[in-house]
């Protein structure tokens, strides 16, 4: 079995409302504004704290803290999801000192970590009102990264490739065009090749040990995710080059089941059990998500396939987030949707919504309070109610930044 039952729950047969799905939307939007911790930012939720964390200090990173929180405020305000006006602009200052502050000792190597460090919140500063010291500050932290061994989107170069990316697409500044090229030549360099699968791949040197990760955050598919996204920045030839290495890597990795397919977290995981996930950061829905605007129709039967096995495995117990939750699979149909244009996709992704907001109810219920973040709480699920709502998939912080 390509998953794993009991990290899945039965769908609730609920039929779509628009109207609920829009008023959840306002709801979680008000509700985290109302939220906001007098001179400070959000409180942690129970199922975000990590042995060691301190709950007394609020979470800031993108990923699962405050600047997430801030991006979501602000982009369901910029593309007219939520109402009134809730600004933070101001914040982005104080809020780069007390990421270093809480980041301690690792605040210098994280600081151009596209999902923890201070990169992020310079670009949602920089989006609010450039200037030309931020932007000199931006272009070093994605140069400095070109040789961190992560090689993955949280840590590593590619997520300071997609900072250059949003920054050429809301600037137009040839300087971002050219770190993004450099980016992707470094990673054409650090590629590996694996004799047993036949295919490239990448290391990462991360939380203490070599990975050789496939997956939608730390894996090739993310990366790979990047590159698509910027191809028009390639010489024809490199980007050639890149579509042949991602479609194998990709084919060579997927296992296919009854016209169902998932992908391991590992290429390469020796003696460790590599459980089957299926969830955005592990398996299939990140896949879709991440391959949903490859150009060619090489990977189609795989990524239809991929959806299928999202569809049997059913919503996640583990709630409605983006990075391992209801959400985050159900974006997996929104980009088959615009992929195929079949609406059954559509259904389902809708069906997902629906499903979600009653987790987000019973959560909030449990807990007596939302879940304040981006990737791994309700502001993400919020979003994603807002691209079934439109029928469209912008999977937040990854395929858009800039919501103006």
């Amino acid at each position: 079995m390509l998953y794993q039952p009991e990290r899945h729950e039965a769908l609730a047969p609920i039929a779509w409302d628009e109207a609920r799905a829009r008023a959840t939307i306002q709801s979680i939007f008000g509700r985290t504004v109302r939220a906001q911790l007098e001179g400070s930012y959000w409180p942690w939720h129970p199922n975000d704290l990590e042995p060691g964390d301190d709950p007394s200090i609020p979470a800031l990173p993108l990923y699962h803290g405050a600047a997430g929180v801030i991006w979501a405020l602000h982009y369901l305000q910029d593309v007219h999801a939520a109402a009134p006006e809730a600004r933070f602009g101001e914040c982005f200052e104080s809020l780069v000192e007390a990421n270093r502050a809480a980041l301690g000792g690792i605040a210098d190597d994280a600081a151009a970590s596209f999902l923890i460090g201070e990169l992020p919140i310079l670009l949602m500063a920089q989006g609010e009102a450039p200037t030309q010291a931020r932007a000199d500050r931006l272009a070093t932290l994605i140069e400095r990264n070109l040789d961190h061994p992560a090689r993955e989107l949280m840590w590593g170069s590619p997520g300071t490739m997609l900072a250059a990316a949003f920054l050429f697409e809301k600037f137009g500044d040839a300087r971002w065009a050219e770190l993004y090229r450099r980016t992707a030549a470094r990673l054409w360099s650090q590629l590996q090749w694996s004799e047993e699968h036949a295919c490239r791949y990448w290391t990462q040197d991360l939380y203490g040990r070599r990975s050789t990760y496939l997956d939608a955050v730390h894996g090739f598919v993310a990366s790979a995710s990047v590159l698509i996204r910027g191809r028009d920045l390639m010489e024809a030839g490199d980007w050639l080059e890149w579509e042949r290495a991602i479609a194998t890597t990709i084919e060579r990795t997927a296992v296919v089941e009854n016209g169902k397919a998932n992908w391991r977290p590992e290429l390469l995981a020796g003696d460790r059990v590599q459980p089957w996930l299926m969830q955005f950061c592990h398996g299939a829905p990140g896949f879709v998500i991440c391959l949903a605007h490859f150009p060619s129709a090489a990977l189609d039967d795989l990524l239809i396939a991929a959806g299928e096995a999202v569809w049997a495995a059913g919503p996640l117990a583990k709630g409605a987030s983006l990075c391992h939750g209801t959400g985050g699979n159900g974006y997996a149909f929104l980009k088959l949707y615009e992929r195929t244009r079949d609406v059954r996709w559509l259904d389902r992704a809708r069906a997902f919504a629906m499903h979600g907001i009653e987790q987000v109810d019973a959560a909030a219920r449990q807990h007596g309070r939302l879940r304040y973040s981006l990737w791994t709480g309700d502001l993400g699920f919020a979003v994603y109610l807002w691209d079934c709502v439109r029928a469209q998939a912008a999977f937040p912080s990854l395929d858009v930044f800039y919501g103006r």
